[in-house]
């Protein structure tokens, strides 16, 4: 052999094994990555030709596929499409993109292209049978969703309930809704026109304001970290005292805070922090939360998961506590206001935390991956995300939690025969702009089974003179009630 043709003989070999790694690079090691990609067109178009697995909850398919006459062989239907959308999404080759939903978010496992079910399509291949995706089991509840959807009606806001000892999901609600049978279809003129409107909408349709969107100031629901960071320093108890003015001067500002009543928070010179939390009063966790500083309520507040997103799989954005913020606006956060913002998942699993006895669970939509031979492939374990109270401080929260309901600003999620722990609140977004209405807590008090949040982003609807109290906190009394067969 001459050397050149050794040299070339060479050089296509090292060519040849370098195809060979390329391309088993991308089959193997890529192939997840890729499949999920959503500019990758070829795999939602070969998602298609499999029959899907369906989404389930309750015992109940809230997706599921049916045989089409066009060329993506299968249609997917969705029953109480406006009830279940935010926790579905929806999926179409003609549309491409869709929000976080389940459909998107567990695509892989759905379609039955995931890497963990390779040999579970080899089998059916070599058996001769149909190629099938796997079944999503959710954590939700349908009686719960329903409960919360319909409570929740025409307003404008969300609800998530979820279950204080492992971090499940219950119910996930955010309206106003929209029907993903529509994005459903497969004919890509209606299919816009539809997606065109709902952009359009500026009530924002789209947005799952449970876990994303636009966020809100929390209001005086963020009392309950605030409280949480004084009892943890172990400088502060429920009894600890702080001045009680009717107006309070912002430090460093012109500028005044006063309690919602316009006077002082009770009787007396002073007042106890659990006086404070029952009555809701703004001033005193103003003082707090300056006597605190800001680092050590942010530090509490990513305790519960503040800064962070939660993948369940559907990705949250994060609730907000800033760095470096100074006392006017530390005072401000105090009781829920300023540069603070919260989505209803963060605020549900402060109050989760709370009542698990300070142990913060991670959230999960996700029980188990059935496969088409009805085999459980999967199943999801609940997971701590860590400690935001010691079991006695905690103990002290739902005690005060408990007195709000019963004998203070939150008696609107009062259940006859339950002991329930709550606060609610009413956070303003400036000048002529309608309240941001909250409710959180949980229930039973000594047993909880549910800790839920809702956020009311239209002050109630028209005339806009709700509260917390008289609109957030019923509502949430229906989703407990559900949970607990009421």
């Amino acid at each position: 052999m001459t050397k050149e043709l050794r040299r070339l003989s060479i050089l296509m070999l090292f060519m040849f094994l370098a195809l060979f790694a390329s391309t088993s690079w991308i089959q193997v090691v890529q192939a997840d990555a890729l499949s999920a990609n959503p500019e990758n067109r070829r795999a939602l178009f070969d998602s298609y030709e499999v029959q899907r697995g369906s989404i389930v909850a309750s015992g109940s398919a809230i997706a599921s596929s049916v045989p089409s006459d066009d060329a993506y062989s299968w249609q997917r239907v969705y029953p109480d499409a406006a009830m279940w959308a935010p926790v579905t999404g929806w999926i179409n080759p003609a549309l491409g993109s869709a929000p976080p939903g389940i459909e998107t978010s567990m695509n892989q496992v759905l379609s039955g292209t995931a890497s963990s079910q390779f040999l579970s399509r080899i089998e059916r291949i070599i058996s001769g049978q149909q190629p099938r995706g796997s079944n999503v089991v959710l954590s939700l509840d349908a009686t719960v969703q329903r409960a919360a959807f319909e409570a929740l009606g025409g307003l404008q806001g969300a609800v998530l309930a979820i279950e204080p000892s492992t971090g499940r999901i219950l119910a996930m609600v955010s309206s106003p809704s929209f029907d993903t049978n529509l994005l459903a279809s497969h004919d890509t003129t209606e299919v816009n026109a539809a997606y065109d409107a709902l952009e359009a909408d500026p009530t924002h349709p789209l947005s799952n304001r449970a876990i994303a969107g636009d966020l809100n100031p929390p209001g005086s629901t963020f009392k309950l970290v605030v409280a949480s960071a004084a009892l943890a320093s172990g400088d502060y108890t429920p009894e600890s005292t702080l001045p009680n003015p009717a107006i309070y001067q912002l430090p460093q500002s012109s500028s005044t805070v006063r309690n919602a009543s316009g006077g002082t928070c009770g009787p007396g010179d002073e007042v106890t922090i659990a006086d404070a939390l029952r009555l809701s009063c703004n001033i005193p966790f103003a003082e707090l939360a300056v006597e605190l500083g800001d680092t050590a309520i942010r530090e509490e507040a990513e305790k519960y998961g503040f800064n962070l997103a939660f993948e369940m799989p559907l990705v949250s954005t994060p609730s907000s506590y800033p760095r470096a913020l100074d006392d006017p606006q530390t005072a401000l956060t105090g009781f829920g206001q300023g540069q603070v913002t919260a989505t209803p998942l963060q605020m549900a699993m402060v109050s989760a935390g709370i009542a698990n006895g300070g142990v913060v669970m991670n959230p999960r939509m996700v029980d188990r991956v059935i496969g088409p031979d009805l085999s459980v492939q999967e199943r999801v374990e609940s997971t701590e995300f860590g400690r935001a109270l010691e079991q006695g401080l905690a103990e002290e929260m739902v005690a005060m939690m408990v007195a709000n309901v019963s004998d203070g600003a939150a008696s609107g999620a009062r259940i006859d025969g339950v002991d329930v722990a709550g606060k609610t609140g009413t956070a303003e977004n400036g000048p002529e702009q309608p309240y941001t209405l909250w409710f959180t807590g949980f229930a039973p008090a000594d047993d909880p089974q549910v800790a839920v949040a809702v956020v009311v982003e239209d002050g109630g609807g028209q005339g806009q003179s709700g509260s917390g109290n008289t609109i957030a906190a019923p509502i949430a009394k229906k989703v407990m009630e559900a949970v607990l067969g009421r």
